[in-house]
């Protein structure tokens, strides 16, 4: 009798085959015990498995969507309005989001009344009430921050040359008791000046200046404004919160930090309320000395814009338990480093886009930092300020704003990476133009190539804008269309119609550049 063998099977045969079934193969010996971890182990491995697809998969599905998405610059030199603008689409399209900061905007405007606090003290101090001779002192110096030095007499120096009349020196007399009365206020400024830079001093930017860091006023995790972005030399991008990854930390170290961040903060501000109700009767009898009037019509005393506000309201600001309201936000001023990124979904004629809107820091030495923007820039708002006919540089006071201002629009009309963008041009702050129209400025003593034009309103407003228009004729070799707007970015209602035309016109470019329409 022959015996023979069945052929083993196919499945057999390659199992016994594969080194890497033979190698997972249980042993054997295996108890049951250890059969259940064993299985537990590798279900476990593929939920991480199927976890990181996943999360490879929505990482492909937002690049393909963020194709879709439509970046805004807002562009302009320091002091333009960007920031107040960037706030004026933050009402509009995340309400709740500027709600949850609000408090933050506290230490903002505390330092917002400090600072033209002792500027005006100084400004007391260095020219008396008898000196009339407005000739010592250049008006490019008066444009100046007070901290700039002019290399010119002041009224200081030139007082031990004749003696005090009897109503300057009780002037002297009355603004050393206040500069003693608010001295707790002016030790306050370089506090906070210190808490909303992070200590850190941005080169080119003119002396006294202060930045502040992208995120500042996050002080609470998962706000959706408030967020940068970084760009690495290959071209890589980072959403980061408060200047740092959110990639850096665990949940519960991030917590631990606000939660940390936040009671500095609450003391600080505690500390500075508290100064601030206590010497706001002083703040008021300084501010409304005749001396302060004087000096500000002789141009003496040139205070930053938000200046005015603050201090005519300071019963209101400095009152136990104050918030700030969104007006007073709209005012508040603070110079922004960097480029700070904010997100939000826009519903336009029934199609929702995501858009990124970038707010830059537009002093000198931060405008290097525009450039990694521009590549797939949608469009951009240039804001040029027409108020500042009268005002300097504080990077180089030689240099006037306004013209500053056409210098750095013709960069941006003839670079070749913005060629396709929609163009937007703001020119900003009317209000402040008229006002000072209306003081008796004239344009033409500080822009000679004015002439003899009418001083008045409309007319400088179409001298400004031929400028311009001209800049963007010269160096328009897409012929691109440039759409202009007169606004005063503190305006809410006059904003809220403009910003709507300005979005409309974008999506409709954006439309067509996708071949949509």
């Amino acid at each position: 009798m022959i015996t023979t063998s069945r052929p083993p099977s196919a499945h057999s045969s390659n199992t016994d085959a594969d080194p890497f079934s033979v190698l997972l193969r249980p042993p054997a010996s295996e108890t049951e015990h250890e059969r259940v971890a064993r299985l537990q182990r590798e279900a476990d491995a593929k939920r991480i498995s199927d976890s990181i697809d996943e999360e490879i998969k929505a990482d492909r599905e937002r690049m393909r969507k963020s194709k879709q998405d439509i970046r805004l610059l807002l562009l302009g030199q320091a002091e333009s309005g960007k920031s107040t603008l960037q706030k004026q689409f933050q009402l509009m399209y995340n309400p709740s989001g500027l709600d949850e900061e609000r408090l933050s905007w506290r230490s903002v405007i505390y330092f917002n009344i400090a600072r033209p606090v002792r500027r005006i003290l100084d400004a007391l101090e260095a020219f008396g009430e008898g000196d009339d001779d407005d000739d010592l002192i250049s008006e490019a110096a008066f444009a100046s921050t007070p901290d700039t030095p002019t290399g010119l007499p002041v009224a200081a120096d030139l007082a031990e040359q004749k003696s005090l009349s009897p109503s300057q020196a009780s002037l002297e007399k009355k603004v050393a008791q206040l500069r003693t009365r608010l001295s707790a206020l002016l030790g306050a400024e370089a506090t906070l000046a210190d808490r909303l830079s992070g200590g850190v001093n941005v080169s080119g930017s003119g002396k006294g200046s202060v930045f502040v860091r992208t995120g500042w006023q996050s002080r609470t995790l998962g706000l959706a404004f408030g967020k940068a972005r970084e760009r690495t030399s290959s071209g890589g991008r980072f959403s980061f919160t408060g200047g740092r990854s959110s990639m850096e930390y665990k949940s519960s170290d991030m917590e631990l930090q606000a939660r940390q961040a936040q009671a500095e903060e609450d003391k600080l501000i505690a500390e500075v309320a508290s100064v601030l109700t206590n010497c706001q009767g002083d703040v008021k009898e300084l501010w409304e000395l005749p001396e302060v009037k004087k000096l500000r019509d002789r141009r003496r005393l040139k205070l930053e814009e938000w200046a005015d506000y603050f201090l005519d309201n300071i019963s209101r600001v400095a009152n136990p338990g104050y918030i700030p309201t969104t007006e007073d936000i709209l005012h508040a001023r603070i110079q922004t480093m960097g480029v700070a990124e904010h997100v939000f979904d826009m519903s336009v004629h029934g199609r929702t886009v995501r858009w990124h809107l970038y707010d830059v820091g537009g002093a000198r030495g931060q405008r290097h930092s525009w450039i990694p923007y521009f590549d797939d820039a949608t469009a951009i708002i240039f804001m040029a300020p027409v108020s500042a006919f009268d005002q300097y540089l504080d990077e180089d006071p030689r240099t006037n704003r306004v013209d500053d201002s056409l210098q750095l629009f013709k960069q941006i009309c003839s670079n070749p990476l913005l060629k396709r963008a929609h163009l937007v041009l703001f020119l900003n702050k009317t209000d402040l133009l008229r006002s000072k129209l209306a003081a008796g400025i004239r344009v033409n003593k500080y822009i000679t190539s004015y002439g003899d034009r009418a001083n008045e309103y409309d007319a400088v407003v179409a001298y400004f804008k031929a400028h311009f228009t001209q800049v963007h004729r010269r160096n328009n070799e897409n012929n691109r269309v440039l759409f202009t707007h007169l606004t005063s970015v503190v305006d809410t209602k006059a904003m809220q119609s403009i910003i709507t035309d300005v979005r409309d016109s974008i999506f409709r470019g954006y439309l067509k550049s996708a071949a949509l329409v």
